[in-house]
């Protein structure tokens, strides 16, 4: 008992053989996915069409799986094709072989050329790739290639997948597959051979029937004719007689008169190096017959020029150097830079002692003695150009970014009014540039630039080039320095700016553009000011004010001025406008006193009486047969002060000091008092021209909507008119009420002006001079880019490629979402330059290709059209067949290229020397081949035989060969039947 109770001296381990092992998990993972994807069973597609592997549309679908820990990838990659009617297939596909052995067949695809290399290999529409998921990792070992072949061999057999499965095996880069399809009693094994260097015995065709028929070892003992497709490749490297059209801008000619190409205000384009490297011709044999032809290591017959199919495509230059496409991304790179204006020039330079300093510091003194000199002699920009010319002197003329001579003429270019004494009114136009209705001229609403005719967007050019050319960023910083000091001079001297579209800023151009215009409006309105002051003083004083109010032709005083329509200055201040303080009223002496006398002091407390005793100021014309409403008089329009022009950043800025006073009621008051200030400027103006006048007078004629007009019968049975003002207007305390009462009547041209140009002027010289190159590239690359299109859209309409008028369209739409944005991101910005310059590459390449091919030489016109269809094809295609082969006319120049390079070569005269020479001795001692070696032999082998007995099915064999100089590649395709064997 005791020996029962002890307990059991040794564990049993019981082993579990059901549990699945890593490689039968790898199996069933990959049968998962088969039937996942639904590869599951023969599906017949219809016949492939000719050229559909290239035409059409391929598709793939990818998964991960492990083996152990090593990662697999498994991608499925198919030709996307109609279905076909699922109706009777299953009675019939019992027998059928699967669909990729019946396309072992086919010939219509041969040498597809752009493809997978599978398809190429074995013109497959569908198969299935294993490898492994890294590119470092590869699988080397031979047990590790077989252990895949053997799981990919059960995964097929269980699923009854009759897709081919291919496993990749050795490094990446040697394009490596071994796999295998399955059917109803069928199998095809996939196998490949890789080598560097080409044995002596295969570089013929008859040294590799010799491999395939071994291979197939069929035992009939007439062997089934085997079909032959062959293809041979030239290569085409140097064009000798034909070279790159296009030459490098003339920098150095650039100011002497003579512009080589390249001018102020235009963009160069073309690539500096040619954009076609290579010229591919494609020679086929497609249907040949074992015997019909002998190539072997003595003779061969396969003669290029005799080739049926030749067919030829352009291998790009990497890259070419493209002149647009540089020019925009070095203006881009400044965007990137930290730098101000005054690091770039460097602050030593005032830092002198002597003279040359106490004229600076002496200037601002200087503007404030008393001097017979006219005033702009003494301005602050004049006092900067003479100590500039002094420290110009002081450190030698050769140091400064930009010489006189190119500064001079960029500063003639921008402002072209300066060559004349006679100043333009702001506007300029070129010959050269779009009419304002054209698209192109419109573009600048969708990039957010400017008009391609303004000063804005021939600055932008201006710099773009100086960037590249003359200085770099140091050039930068100075063209834009002489720029803002151009621009205080002629708000100092009234001159307009040109180049500028007269009116307030145009909120549909860049920043810089805005405040360019919004410096114009303010010195618009102190011209006209100024103007108004000289010729009110020189006038007499009596005649000041109307005679009589009454009178409807009795309209203006000094306020009927030249430009009515648009009133250009509320009368402004003194004559020293630059001393103005933004608290004044801009009234002259003569004119408070005037007020006095005017009853201005005693309409505070008086009521409707006192203001009828005012004398009528500031009208522009009677409105029609409307009347006061108290008094029966006339009612005229004022004249009124236009509205501020505002920039969007200051509309910006506004909007937030509203949105920042919150909603309390205080808050409300006193943003509705803000949003009232030209209200109340309109209502004293009002007041001004027509006194005695009620709210409901005003009313009428500024909101006629809020003046409700009812008929009604009187007392006495008569139908009248009863008007009142809208609800609206009769909320208590209601601003436009507050406004009127607080009004007083002030004609516009004693007012405090809404706009005071003064300073807003001082804002915008402000804010130029304190720009970085970097915030300007930023606020001038939407002009870049504009003008970068309009060049591209212009070279394109010359050549007409249609392929390259759709990427012009994508190019438009995507800049135009880029560019609205305040802030585009670098990257997007980066793509729409790529997109530029690939756009430009392709037009380069169009006129290399029809320089080559000498498209304007033709002289029959039929020609000419098939040639230039031809060279289209060239751009927009993979590869293009050549009509007539060696016969055609395109044929006959690509010839004609080929024999030119191998007489070049050989050193040999070309072939139009040894045409006119005498004797055959002559011709036959200086004769070359026409053609160099192929550079690429490719053939396909294909037969029907029975394997491997004779008994067996008729199965399809295939096998692909390349050969090049540094590799040759077999990729067979063996079929054997395996119920019959």
């Amino acid at each position: 008992m005791a020996a029962d109770c002890e307990p059991e001296s040794e564990v049993f381990e019981l082993t579990d053989f059901t549990t699945a092992s890593e490689w039968e998990r790898f199996i069933s993972r990959v049968e998962e996915i088969l039937n996942d994807w639904k590869l599951i069973g023969n599906s017949l597609g219809k016949p492939l069409e000719k050229g559909i592997f290239t035409s059409g549309t391929w598709e793939e679908k990818s998964d991960e799986i492990c083996f152990a820990d090593f990662k697999f990838s498994v991608t499925h990659h198919y030709l996307v094709q109609e279905s076909t009617d699922k109706e009777g297939k299953d009675e019939v596909l019992e027998d059928v072989i699967p669909q990729s052995m019946q396309d072992l067949l086919c010939m219509n695809n041969d040498f597809p050329p752009r493809a997978h290399c599978l398809v190429r290999w074995y013109g497959l529409r569908e198969f299935v790739v294993l490898a492994p998921a890294a590119n470092s990792d590869a699988v080397l070992s031979e047990s590790k290639c077989n252990l895949l072949l053997s799981s990919v061999s059960i995964a097929l057999g269980n699923t009854g997948c009759q897709v081919p499965l291919f496993v990749q095996i050795h490094h990446k880069w040697r394009r490596m597959y071994v796999g295998e399809c399955q059917g109803p009693g069928v199998r095809t094994d996939f196998e490949m051979v890789h080598l560097r260097k080409v044995p002596n015995q295969y570089t013929h065709l008859s040294g590799l029937l010799d491999i395939f028929k071994s291979k197939i070892g069929c035992p009939l003992t007439p062997l089934p004719p085997v079909s032959i497709a062959i293809r041979f490749t030239y290569i085409l490297q140097d064009w000798q007689q034909y070279f790159w059209p296009q030459q490098p801008p003339d920098i150095d000619a650039l100011v002497g008169g003579e512009v080589g190409g390249l001018e102020f205000g235009k963009l160069p384009f073309g690539a500096c190096e040619d954009p076609i490297s290579e010229l591919h011709l494609a020679t086929t044999w497609p249907h040949l017959t074992e015997g019909i032809i002998v190539d072997n290591d003595v003779y061969s017959d396969l003669d290029p020029i005799q080739a049926p199919h030749w067919s030829v495509r352009v291998r790009k230059a990497d890259n070419p150097q493209c002149l647009l496409g540089d020019f925009v991304t070095e203006f881009f790179k400044v965007c990137r830079r930290k730098e101000s204006t005054d690091e770039i020039l460097g602050r030593s330079t005032f830092e002198e002692e002597g003279r040359e300093i106490a004229d600076i510091t002496q200037a601002l003194s200087k503007l404030t003695e008393p001097a017979p000199v006219p005033i702009h002699k003494l301005s602050v920009s004049n006092m900067v150009h003479t100590a500039k010319k002094k420290i110009q002197k002081h450190r030698g003329i050769e140091e400064s970014p930009l010489n006189n001579d190119v500064l001079n003429t960029i500063l003639l270019f921008l402002f072209p009014d300066a060559a004349s004494e006679k100043l333009l009114d702001g506007t300029s136009t070129d010959n050269n540039n779009p009419s304002s209705e054209s698209e192109e001229y419109n573009l600048y609403n969708q990039f957010k630039s400017a008009p391609s005719d303004s000063l804005t967007y021939k600055l932008a050019l201006c710099l773009c080039m100086i960037n590249f050319y003359h200085g770099g960023l140091k050039g930068v910083a100075h063209l834009w320095q002489e720029f803002v000091l151009e621009m205080r001079f002629r708000w100092e001297n009234n001159f307009l700016i040109p180049g500028l579209a007269s009116g307030a800023p145009d909120l549909r151009c860049c920043l810089l553009h805005q405040k360019l215009q919004m410096l114009n409006c303010c010195i618009e309105r102190k011209k006209a000011r100024d103007e108004k002051k000289k010729t009110s003083t020189s006038d007499n004083l009596t005649n000041i004010y109307p005679g009589d109010a009454g009178k409807p032709g009795d309209q203006l005083g000094p306020d009927n001025v030249k430009d009515m329509d648009k009133e250009k200055g509320e009368v402004g201040k003194s004559w020293d406008s630059w001393s103005d303080s933004e608290e004044e009223f801009f009234e002259c002496l003569s004119d408070t006193e005037e007020l006095k006398g005017n009853g201005q002091e005693t309409g505070k407390k008086g009521g409707l009486k006192e203001m009828a005793n005012l004398k009528p100021e500031g009208r522009l014309h009677q409105h029609g047969k409307l009347t006061l409403l108290h008094n029966g008089e006339p009612l005229y329009i004022p004249v009124t002060q236009e509205p501020a022009p505002m920039t969007e950043d200051l509309l910006e800025e506004q909007s937030e000091v509203l949105a920042k006073l919150g909603t309390s009621a205080e808050g409300a008051h006193l943003r509705a008092r803000m949003q009232s200030a030209c209200l109340l400027s309109d209502m004293e103006s009002f007041k001004a021209a027509n006194p005695g006048c009620c709210l409901e007078d005003f009313v009428r004629w500024y909101s006629p909507r809020d003046y409700i007009e009812e008929e009604v019968i009187d007392e006495k049975g008569n139908t009248v008119l009863k008007g009142e003002l809208s609800a609206r207007m009769k909320i208590p305390s209601n601003m436009w009420v507050e406004a009127w009462e607080t009004a007083k009547p002030v004609p516009a041209r004693r007012q405090r002006r809404l706009f005071d140009d003064t300073r807003e002027a001082e804002k915008v010289l402000h804010y130029l001079a304190v720009q970085k190159p970097a915030d300007l590239a930023r606020h001038l690359l939407p002009c870049i880019i504009h003008a970068a299109v309009l060049k591209v859209k212009e070279e394109e309409s010359v050549e007409n490629i249609s392929s390259v008028k759709k990427i012009i369209k994508q190019i438009i739409s995507h800049s135009s979402k880029v560019l609205h944005f305040p802030n585009p991101e670098d990257k997007k910005l980066e793509e729409i330059i790529h997109q530029i310059t690939s756009v430009e590459a392709l037009i380069a390449r169009a006129r290399s290709l029809k320089a080559k091919f000498g498209t304007e030489k033709c002289e029959q016109e039929e020609e000419k059209e098939d040639l230039e269809r031809f060279v289209s094809c060239l751009l927009e295609q993979p590869e293009v067949l050549v009509v007539g082969a060696g016969r055609g006319h395109a044929g006959r120049i690509i010839h004609k290229l080929f024999v030119n390079a191998q007489r070049a070569a050989a050193l040999a005269p070309p072939e139009e020397e040894l045409k006119r020479m005498g004797s055959p001795e002559e011709r036959r001692q200086n004769s070359v081949s026409d053609f160099p070696p192929p550079a690429g032999r490719e053939l396909i082998l294909r037969t029907t035989v029975p394997r491997p007995a004779p008994y067996s099915r008729a199965l399809p064999q295939r096998m692909y060969s390349v050969l090049t100089k540094e590799d040759f590649r077999l990729a067979g395709a063996f079929s054997s039947d395996t119920s019959f064997f």
